[in-house]
This record gives C-alpha cells, sequence and structure tokens, in this order.
C-alpha cells in the first residue's frame, strides 16, 4: 500500500476531530452562532477572506450551495478572525490531546515536509491553510498540519470527482464519512431528499476517484524517502489511536 493511502483514514479522523471537540464549542459560542454548521463554515473557509458564499461553495466542494450560503453568512466574525480562531482550536485540541506524545516533534517535522512539498493549484483551501502560521509547540502543530495535510486530500479528491464524472452529492451518497454513512452524511450537507439510488456505476466511478485521489496526493509524499516514508505511517498511526482514545 502507497503511504497516502495508509494514512488517508487516519489523517481524515485525526485532522477532522477538532471540529467537534469542546475548544470547538467553546469557538462557535463566541461568534454567537448556534449549532455547528455555522461557526465551521466560517472558520475553515475564513482563509478564503471576506467572499461570496459562491467562492466557499466551490472550495468546500461536496454541500448544498444553498446551506453553504446560509451557513457563511450566519456568523458576523471577520473571516480572518474567525480562521485565526479555528487555527486555534486545532492547535489547542492537540495541545490536550497529544501533550504527551513523545513523537510528537518527528512527526510534526515529517507533516510538515510533505506540506511544504505539495503543489496549491486548484486547492484553496489547503493553500489558505498552509499559509497560516505554524504552532511552536511540537503537539499544536501536528493537529495543525494533520489538518493542512486533511485539505490537500479533500481538494485533490473534489478534483478526481468531477474528472470522474460523478456528482459532488453522488460521491457523499457513496462514501459518507468517518461517522457517518452515505445519506445521514448527504443530509448534513444539506442535500434534500430522495435521494437517488447508487447503481455500480457511480460506485465505479467513484471508486476510480479514489484511486486517482491518490495519485493526485502521492508526489508530495514522493519526497521522503522509503525509510521516512514507513516512519511517517507509524508515527500517524501511533497519534491517531493515542489522541482519540483519550477522553
Amino acid at each position: 500500500m502507497s503511504v497516502p493511502a495508509a494514512v488517508k483514514t487516519h489523517i481524515q479522523q485525526l485532522g477532522g476531530a477538532f471540529m467537534f471537540s469542546r475548544e470547538a464549542k467553546a469557538y462557535g459560542a463566541r461568534t454567537g452562532v448556534d449549532g455547528f454548521i455555522g461557526p465551521y463554515t466560517r472558520g475553515r473557509g475564513g482563509v478564503l477572506g471576506e467572499v461570496d458564499a459562491d467562492v466557499v461553495t466551490a472550495a468546500f466542494g461536496f454541500f448544498r450551495p444553498e446551506t453553504i450560503r446560509a451557513a457563511w453568512e450566519s456568523v458576523a466574525m471577520p473571516a480572518a478572525e474567525a480562521a485565526a480562531a479555528y487555527l486555534g482550536v486545532a492547535q489547542d485540541f492537540g495541545r490536550r490531546k497529544l501533550a504527551d506524545f513523545d513523537a510528537a516533534e518527528r512527526l510534526a517535522e515529517l507533516l510538515e515536509t510533505v506540506a511544504r512539498a505539495a503543489d496549491v493549484a486548484g486547492l484553496p483551501l489547503f493553500a489558505g491553510w498552509r499559509a497560516l502560521p505554524l504552532a511552536a509547540d511540537a503537539p499544536g502543530r501536528v493537529l495543525q498540519l494533520t489538518h493542512v495535510l486533511r485539505e490537500h486530500r479533500g481538494g485533490s479528491h473534489l478534483l478526481a470527482v468531477r474528472a470522474s464524472g460523478i456528482s459532488p452529492m453522488q460521491a457523499v451518497l457513496v462514501g459518507g464519512s468517518p461517522l457517518s454513512d452515505g445519506p445521514t452524511q448527504a443530509r448534513l450537507y444539506g442535500w434534500p431528499e430522495p435521494f437517488e439510488e447508487i447503481g455500480p456505476e457511480i460506485r465505479a466511478r467513484w471508486e476510480a476517484a479514489e484511486e486517482l485521489t491518490d495519485r493526485l496526493v502521492a508526489p508530495a509524499f514522493g519526497v521522503l524517502d522509503e525509510r521516512d516514508g514507513k516512519e511517517l505511517v507509524e508515527l500517524v498511526h501511533a497519534a491517531h489511536d493515542f489522541a482519540l482514545g483519550r477522553k
């Protein structure tokens, strides 16, 4: 298995776990907007700047446009401030969850090497998140960089989905998320029911998009030699289990 394929699930889960944390709830309360979607959209998309909601929809990719517009416009906090606050959420979550993870410094070094080697073309969220200042401490930096690489794969997957001839909603219905099946995730993204029946052809196209995503992200990981790639896989898995196994 390639390094990108070996770490994709762990990076997706660890890099996105801060969004559902106590730190994220405290940030949400500071925005003055109830619920998850508004603070999340403004925080994650804040790196794009003060843009129209369609720009955020274009970058997020898999959400219903009306859902993104309502969420983006519901939060009055300036985009740059929301992005900085959401960055702090990710870093603080890493500090809480990885404070005693002995290999944090080395993992942060490997993650940064991959992130710096990646091409930003076509990946605005990845570019925006990578441009934010890195945490000075290793636990905060690990979580931040894991999310940066999560955005790298997520943006690449969106490109692969469109190239494979399926719609973002179809991709959600097939792939779901680590926490939800496809229909449940589609509802969370605002897509209305009834949902179409996903047949073998759509599923095959989605699987082709997954394979293409692995190829798109591979050059960034290719900067690591075989030994460092193996170490990255081991440390990402270990950090995932260490952080998400703790209360």
